[in-house]
């Protein structure tokens, strides 16, 4: 029974993969190009196959790493007819593809109850897990364009971007040096360091800390669509404007995080070091900044991606015929939808790898912290 618990994804797996071999074919009959024998027996092969192997009692790396094989594999031969035949799929085409996602599921299942004993294979399947939850989402996204012939200009599949980004190389990694190079990583270590200095000097001088919170929450709060032309107009139309957009939008974040976090440390600690004769510099530097660290690298964190997307709509209105937020708005308007899909994509990438950095910064720097002592 312990067993079947464990398995009820495999099982109806297999429920499914038998009752698509019942409704086939996966195509309706106006198909352009059917599928053939040896593709349909190789498909349903591989997904019974593997739904009954994932029943037996076998080690749980050599059922996972079954699972992987087959259920990509079959997807692949699934997946790979439906160019040129949008839009006709059919009720086994679906359930042969909910039966690999079920395997996929089983598959993650059993890599995530793995204990590794070494550190590089633990890495590795660190990586691996979450690979095969986002390849799924691209599968399942591929499919459901192509399978029910959603019209690209509304929602192009990933194999539509994966081709734009390809052929448009050249013309994104101009827009990154334009949007990210200049603008964003200028904006955000001038509005962090900025933000830092001013709360160092709030928290010395009591009535500006007082006087200065308030404002500082009421233009945190500003739009940004309101913002960003008038710093168009102030700075002109290079990335100049959009950095000072990103300097507003990172400057309050790390102000109000670093003043909070200057007051994390204890009474106990601060009474320690008075008794210790320590001056204000003396407490702030071996006290109350390291107890900090928490707060502003949680201020990084945030900054790190508003300073993208202030850069990215900073863009809209106003900018050379370069960047990211110039090329969205173009390309929309020609109703170029993948090439702005790309554009997203290279922008979600570079968020990513910068909030990555960060926090590999914060867990080598804070690592004494409750949080990172497991990690």
């Amino acid at each position: 029974m312990t067993m079947l618990m464990r398995s009820w994804l495999s099982i109806l797996a297999l429920a499914l993969s038998l009752a698509a071999l019942a409704l086939l074919p996966p195509l309706l009959p106006e198909a352009a190009v059917p599928f053939n024998l040896m593709r349909l027996f190789s498909i349903f092969v591989l997904t019974i196959g593997a739904a009954v192997v994932s029943l037996l009692p076998l080690p749980a790396f050599l059922l996972a790493a079954t699972l992987f094989v087959c259920a990509h594999f079959s997807t692949a031969l699934l997946i790979a007819r439906l160019a040129g035949n949008e839009g006709m799929a059919s009720a086994a085409f679906f359930m042969v593809l909910a039966a690999n996602w079920l395997l996929a599921w089983r598959c993650v299942g059993l890599l995530s109850a793995l204990k590794p004993k070494s550190r590089t294979a633990d890495t590795i399947l660190r990586l691996v897990i979450p690979a095969i939850f986002g390849a799924w989402i691209l599968i399942l996204w591929e499919a459901v364009t192509r399978g029910f012939g959603i019209p690209f200009i509304i929602l192009p599949p990933p194999s539509a971007i994966g081709a734009r980004l390809a052929a448009s190389v050249p013309t994104l990694w101009a827009d990154v040096q334009q949007t990210v190079f200049k603008a964003v990583i200028f904006g955000y270590v001038v509005g962090c360091a900025t933000g830092f200095a001013v709360a160092i000097l709030a928290d010395r001088i009591a009535f500006f800390r007082r006087g200065l919170l308030p404002i500082a929450n009421l233009m945190s709060a500003l739009p940004i669509i309101g913002v960003a032309p008038i710093m168009v107009m102030w700075f002109g139309f290079d990335w100049q404007s959009k950095a000072a957009v990103v300097i507003i939008m990172t400057f309050f974040p790390m102000l109000v995080n670093t003043i909070a976090g200057l007051g994390a440390a204890g009474a106990m600690e601060r009474d320690l070091m008075r008794s210790y004769a320590s001056d204000y510099w003396q407490t702030l530097m071996k006290l109350r900044l390291p107890a900090a660290m928490p707060f502003i690298f949680n201020a990084l964190k945030i900054n790190s991606t508003l300073a993208l997307i202030g850069a990215i709509v900073a863009e809209f209105f106003g900018t050379p015929i370069v960047g990211m937020g110039f090329r969205i708005s173009t390309e929309i308007g020609r109703m170029n939808v993948d090439m702005v899909w790309a554009e997203i994509a290279v922008a979600a990438l570079v968020g990513s790898v910068f909030y990555g950095v960060v926090a590999l910064g914060e867990r080598a720097t804070t690592f004494w912290h409750p949080s990172n002592r497991n990690g």
